[in-house]
C-alpha cells in the first residue's frame, strides 16, 4: 500500500486537524512535538505521511501530487485557483472575506466609482468588484497589516479576513461589504481521487460524521 500524504497548513489549522483526525482514531504523536525539526511526519500503521506548509503553498503541493490531501483555508484555495478537488468543509477556522473602510466610504461603493482597494487578496478582490459589483477599482496588492491602508491613505476600502472584527473596530473602521464565509476546506489531488477512489471516500465519510456530530450538538 502506498503512503498517503497530507498537507496541513502551519498554525491552528494544522493542530484544528490533528484533533479532528484523532476523533477517527487517525494519530501523528511526533507532529505534536513543537520542538522537532522534522519536516515530514509519518504514521507507518496506517500508511499516512504528512507535513506542514505555508497556506498559500498547501493548494500547490496537492494539485501537482507532492501531497494527496490538503487542509486549507477557503480564502486560500479562492485566491490560489489550482486544480484541485474541494471534498468538505471542515467547520472550523470560520471567518469572513470583507470590504472594510471608514464609514465615509461607504457611498464611494454605492455609487461606483473608481477606488482603490488594498489587499492580500488580488484575485478574491478582483472577482468580486469586477464580476459581482461590475465596479472598475484599482487594486493595490499588500502582504501585511491591511488595515493601515485606509488609515494612511493608500486606499479608500480594503478587501480582507474579518473574525471578531475588533481590529477594525480599533482602527475606526466598518465591514461595509460581505463578500464571502470562510472555513477550512480538505482539498484532494485529482489524480489521487481517481487511483485512491476507496481510500480517500472512507475518510471523508468518517470526517463528515465527526464534523456532523460536532454541529449538531
Amino acid at each position: 500500500m502506498r503512503y498517503l500524504t497530507f498537507a496541513l497548513t502551519k498554525g491552528r489549522l494544522a493542530s484544528k486537524t490533528l484533533d479532528l483526525l484523532e476523533q477517527v482514531g487517525i494519530t501523528c504523536e511526533e507532529m505534536r512535538d513543537k520542538n522537532s525539526r522534522k519536516l515530514i511526519f509519518v504514521n507507518e500503521e496506517l500508511k499516512l505521511k504528512f507535513f506542514l506548509a505555508k497556506g498559500p503553498d498547501v493548494p500547490t503541493y496537492v494539485e501537482y501530487g507532492a501531497a494527496d490531501i490538503g487542509v486549507v483555508g477557503k480564502d486560500t484555495i479562492m485566491e490560489e485557483g489550482r486544480k484541485l478537488y474541494e471534498v468538505m468543509d471542515l467547520g472550523f477556522g470560520a471567518c469572513r472575506m470583507c470590504v472594510c473602510g471608514p464609514e465615509s466610504a461607504r457611498e464611494l461603493l454605492h455609487n461606483n466609482q473608481l477606488i482603490r482597494v488594498a489587499t492580500k487578496y488580488p484575485n478574491i478582490a478582483k472577482d468580486y468588484f469586477y464580476n459581482k459589483k461590475h465596479q472598475t477599482v484599482e487594486i493595490i496588492k499588500l502582504n501585511g497589516s491591511i488595515e493601515l491602508a485606509p488609515i494612511v491613505g493608500l486606499s479608500e476600502v480594503i478587501v480582507d479576513i474579518v473574525e471578531t472584527g475588533s481590529t477594525l473596530r480599533e482602527n475606526g473602521l466598518v465591514v461595509l461589504e460581505e463578500v464571502c464565509p470562510l472555513s477550512a476546506r480538505m482539498v484532494v489531488n485529482q489524480v489521487s481521487m481517481k487511483m485512491e477512489d476507496e481510500r480517500i471516500r472512507k475518510l471523508i465519510s468518517m470526517l463528515r460524521n465527526v464534523v456532523s456530530e460536532g454541529t449538531s450538538h
